[in-house]
């Protein structure tokens, strides 16, 4: 297996080092092909190493950076501004080929201001898009884009989402025919806006994809397609709507708990299973959402990433590295569109 090189904000996010560094170490234990580059503020890092004695670690390397991006500091300022962030570093790294991928915590708008910016979209590629896994009912994983990179899309730009959908899938998860669905409010084919309907038709003409139909709302964790492809206002908002219902339901199975006797007593009871059932779906499994269609990988972790979650974004880029998923997608969407040429 070949050495795999990725490059940490490690100052990015609500935590910053305090999560990203035991991340790092956990990740090159598990990964013994696996070099990190540590970009941040050379003392926060050098003293959180120490303390963990990974210090003298060879597969850890330290790259100072003066400049942190803020999580609400507006991306137009910060592509201008911050030259010497640690976010700007780690994307640097990897267009100098220094790095394969680039894993960050830090504010979104930012991130894909400055990755647009330094690697640049694919040859073909409208625009990039963030695409994000999440569990199903049958404990497989779906894939959902555009989470939020790009507002409001053209039928040209959902077809090419579906086309990067579908290989992140077969590279990523080894399917080899991912179902491709769009997200719609109704399944049947005159339900929907024309730009959808226009996508569908592309999508229903090409032979490379496996094409499903529409999917509803209700149809994401159901299995019925392993890529859902939408626009980012609405791929945005059924995120953050799956990611409140969550807290919801275990909110409301805290506060059953602290009730009566009995509801205590049925707490307790179903607390086994309920355990089991959050832990396959604990979002910390499942973080890191990419930035696909660029030339390099970029892996945008949740802001208020743990440990475990930050863990899990090291993890998600050194799968898309191991399959070197851009140069993947940029050869498919050239056959795609050679294909539409004809």
């Amino acid at each position: 297996m070949r050495d795999i090189r990725i490059a940490l904000d490690v100052m990015g996010g609500d935590y910053g080092p305090r999560s990203a560094i035991p991340a790092a170490i956990k990740a090159v234990d598990k990964y013994p092909h696996l070099h990190l580059y540590l970009c941040g503020h050379s003392q926060s890092i050098h003293s959180l190493l120490n303390k963990q004695n990974a210090l003298s670690h060879p597969r850890l390397t330290i790259v100072h950076a003066e400049q942190v991006v803020n999580q609400d500091e507006r991306p137009d300022l910060a592509l201008r501004r911050k030259t010497q962030s640690s976010m700007r570093k780690a994307l640097e790294l990897v267009e100098q080929e220094q790095a394969d991928a680039c894993v960050s915590a830090g504010n979104t708008g930012a991130l894909l201001a400055m990755a647009r910016y330094i690697l640049k979209t694919l040859p073909g590629v409208k625009r990039p898009a963030l695409v994000s896994a999440l569990p199903t009912y049958e404990d497989e994983k779906v894939y959902l884009l555009d989470l939020g990179a790009n507002i409001h899309q053209c039928s040209d730009t959902l077809f090419q989402f579906a086309v990067m959908g579908s290989v992140i899938a077969r590279e990523v998860e080894q399917i080899e025919h991912p179902r491709v669905a769009l997200l719609n409010v109704g399944s049947e084919e005159i339900k929907g806006g024309d730009h959808l309907k226009a996508a569908a038709q592309q999508l229903q003409e090409c032979e490379d994809i496996n094409y499903v139909g529409f999917a509803e709302g209700n149809d994401i964790f159901s299995g019925k397609a392993d890529v859902i492809v939408c626009d980012g206002f609405v791929g945005n908002v059924a995120l953050k709507t799956i990611e409140g219902v969550a807290k919801l339901i275990i909110s409301k199975i805290k506060a059953s708990s602290e009730q009566s006797f009995i509801s205590k007593l049925l707490a307790g009871l179903l607390l086994p299973g309920i355990k089991t059932l959050f832990s396959r779906m604990n979002p910390d499994h499942y973080n890191g959402a990419s930035l696909v269609g660029l030339r390099g990988i970029v892996v945008k972790s949740h802001g208020n990433a743990s440990t475990r979650a930050f863990y899990s974004a090291i993890k998600e880029a050194v799968k898309e590295a191991q399959r070197q998923v851009p140069h993947k997608i940029k050869d498919k969407v050239e056959q795609v569109l050679n294909e539409e040429n004809k």
